[in-house]
């Protein structure tokens, strides 16, 4: 049998015309299918309507006119209703990061004019990794309607042709013809309403944005990109700015809140895109409780009277009563006990003393205390004035900075234990040498004192701190308010050095010091230990081997100073090993240290329901109509943890925020988190233990409790939930 020749490919012809058929068959029905679907899509978007309402895909729509006639000379206000189902969203007119808002064109009777349609305040709406503007559920567009003196009377037809996008994880396009019938009557004539139409649209003008007065906004640029401060009349912890035109916020970034004298100060991030000068910053600002205003910001110099809280402002003088019992109460936190046990030695060692001499070791102590406390404002106010949004405890957030702590009272806890004689110098007296060594001692210990309490906010100081922060741009505001925190730390001892009563009381100096000098290793030790936990999990397991080097250099440190005492050459190689050990951890987290977010995280708790928090989980949650707490909490954190073990990880607690329909978000700031300390910010507050509990509206504002948690509280604030609003699932 002949063969058909073949090409030089190998393939031979009849072989590859069959496949030539073949494909043409595919084409074809690709191309018939491609055609079915545009034909699907083209009818399931595109619908002419003969009457006023038109369901479409995952929306209806309705041209709403409350007036049954038109009269000639009178203006009236009609609406375009959209109604969504559940997870569906139209868009504002700054549709955000992606989409379109709703348009219109009308066709209408000569001598009838219909202006442009209003936007109400929009929502944020997150997708992903970016952020969109618009409404949920539903929303009236108002339209404001004119009728000339000159209209036709008689018959007439209201048109409207109106497109929009509608979005959940995919967005549809969709079209619909609206047209109403009416008659325009003759000036003067009384037109009847419908009664359920104008509950409609005067909902859709009470959501439009209130016009603020001319001078009432104004920005400047910042670093990140501006700041803007509106005044409302009243004082806001947190508010929304929704930009008008599309490239000049990002978005998706978190609008840092804090209040001003009468209206509310917003931290912005700039868009990417955005080039040049403003001349106006126009937008919405919506403020907790769904009041909204329009914005047109003038640029320049934010005036000092804007962002001034007034010569008489209660919530200063309330934050400093806050702030100095917070710091009395620090002394019982867990935090500050090691300091404590410190502190009690030194002053059993010098109670028989001079008064004066025990009294200005006091005040040295105090000294410490506020000095450390002024350093760590100023480095606040200055990386927040550079856009870093740090926050009380920050330090904590630092693996060196854990490395650096564990390190010195691992060394203090070696002479405290007898190895060495260093320790004790520095808070004993007697001698001229003595005495200034002792007021040394007496300044760094408090200064140890301000340190060591950090991971611990008791209950007053949140409050307090977060006034103090939001009040940044007013630095004599924030310095006050932490000196009256650090004034309350050390008011107790201050109270001990001045009653001469008391000192009597304490037991004459004896062999028994000696014994208590080594038992005050134990908690020095214990916290030695909770360092390194910290350690690890911040810097990750690997590190952790920089960090105990560190201690065994430390331990041989000790050993030297005290094989031979105050000899120089002994006391200068024990320098120089102190430094190599210092450096050992620090060099153990640049070149094995866990990356950013690596380190392990408290939202993952075995037998409860927390979920990681981002902005946007928080506000998808509550834009599903949900109920939300957020627990801002830390590894480092004594307070959080404390809360959490005995409180909301109970069993009974868990079962009860289920049945609650509650959310449960944890806000995990082990490690820096921009998002948090801005979500923080938008509370009042700037540290943590911070509990924030979410009603379903997404309006309205949150319930704060309390730093210190008990059963009690989170039912009762459950039970405030459940009288507001009903949780969505109930």
């Amino acid at each position: 049998m002949a063969q058909e020749s073949s090409g030089c490919d190998g393939i031979d012809f009849g072989t590859e015309s069959r496949l030539r058929q073949a494909a043409a068959k595919v084409r074809g029905l690709w191309l018939l299918s491609l055609l079915a679907c545009l034909l699907a899509l083209c009818a399931g978007t595109v619908l002419q309507a003969q009457g006023a309402r038109v369901d479409a895909q995952h929306l209806s729509v309705e041209l709403v006119v409350p007036e049954q006639q038109l009269v000639r000379s009178a203006s009236l206000t009609a609406g375009l209703h959209f109604e969504l189902e559940k997870g569906w969203h139209v868009y504002w007119l700054n549709a955000g990061d992606s989409g379109e808002p709703p348009r219109v064109r009308w066709t209408l009777p000569k001598g009838v004019a219909a202006a442009a349609f209003q936007y109400p305040a929009p929502q944020r709406l997150p997708l992903g990794p970016l952020m969109d503007y618009g409404y949920e559920h539903d929303v009236v567009f108002p339209v404001p309607i004119k009728v000339a003196a000159d209209a036709a009377l008689g018959a007439a037809t209201l048109r409207a042709d109106v497109d929009w996008l509608v979005c959940r994880e995919v967005c549809l396009p969709g079209k619909a013809t609206l047209s109403l019938a009416t008659t325009i009557a003759a000036a003067g004539t009384t037109a009847g309403v419908d009664a359920g139409h104008k509950a409609i649209v005067d909902r859709g003008v009470a959501s439009l944005p209130k016009p603020l007065p001319a001078g009432a906004a104004h920005f400047a640029a910042s670093a990140k990109g501006f700041t803007l401060a509106v005044e409302t009349g009243q004082q806001a912890n947190t508010a929304q700015f929704f930009p008008t035109d599309q490239t000049v916020i990002a978005a998706a970034a978190p609008e840092q809140a804090a209040p001003v004298a009468k209206g509310v100060r917003l931290e912005l991030v700039k868009d990417e895109n955005q080039q040049g000068k403003l001349s106006t910053l126009n937008g919405v600002l919506v403020l907790p409780g769904g009041a909204s205003y329009t914005v047109a910001a003038t640029p320049g110099v934010i005036p000092a009277a804007v962002l001034a809280q007034g010569h008489a402002d209660s919530g200063f003088f309330q934050a400093l009563l806050l702030g100095f019992g917070g710091g009395i109460i620090l002394n019982l936190m867990p935090c500050v006990f090691p300091v404590l046990f410190i502190k009690g030695l030194s002053l059993v060692q010098s109670s028989r003393e001079e008064r004066s001499t025990l009294r200005a070791h006091g005040w040295v102590y105090t000294l410490g205390i506020l000095v450390s406390f002024w350093i760590v404002v100023a480095v606040l106010l200055v990386a927040r004035g550079l856009g870093h949004n740090l926050g009380w405890g920050f330090q904590f957030q630092s693996p060196v900075f854990l490395a650096l702590m564990g390190l010195f009272l691992f060394f203090l806890s070696l002479s405290l234990a007898g190895q060495f004689e260093i320790g004790l110098s520095m808070t004993s007296a007697g001698g001229e040498l003595a005495k200034k060594q002792g007021y040394a001692g007496s300044f760094f210990t408090g200064v140890l004192a301000m340190v060591v309490a950090t991971p611990c906010t008791a209950p007053l100081m949140g409050v307090a701190i977060g006034y103090a922060l939001a009040h940044g741009g007013a630095g004599v505001v924030t310095f006050a308010v932490f000196t009256a925190l650090g004034l309350g730390l050390a008011t107790p001892y201050l109270l001990l050095v001045y009653n001469p009563g008391w000192t009597r009381l304490l037991p004459r100096p004896g062999a028994w010091m000696d014994v208590l000098k080594q038992l005050t290793a134990i908690p020095i030790l214990a916290t030695v230990i909770w360092l390194i936990w910290l350690f690890t999990q911040a810097a990750g397991v690997n590190a952790l081997l920089g960090l105990l080097g560190g201690f065994l250099l430390l331990a041989v440190a000790g050993a030297v100073l005290g094989r031979w005492p105050a000899q120089r050459g002994a006391t200068l190689s024990a320098i120089v090993i102190v430094a190599l050990a210092a450096a050992l951890p620090v060099y153990a987290v640049q070149q094995f240290g866990a990356p950013l977010g690596a380190a392990a995280s408290t939202a993952k708790g075995a037998g409860n329901d927390w979920k990681p928090f981002t902005p946007e989980a928080l506000a998808m949650y509550r834009a599903e109509g949900k109920p939300v707490l957020v627990d801002f909490t830390a590894s480092w954190c004594l307070s959080c943890q404390v809360n959490e073990r005995v409180v909301l990880d109970r069993a009974d607690v868990q079962d009860r925020l289920r049945r609650s329909g509650v959310v449960l978000l944890k806000a995990d700031w082990t490690r820096h988190d921009a998002s948090i300390g801005e979500a923080l910010a938008t509370l009042g507050r700037s540290g943590i233990p911070t509990y924030a509990l979410y009603p379903a509206s997404a309006t309205a504002p949150p319930q704060m409790l309390p730093e210190v948690l008990t059963t009690g509280v989170v039912y009762a604030a459950l039970d405030e939930l459940h009288a507001g609003t009903a949780p969505a699932g109930q």
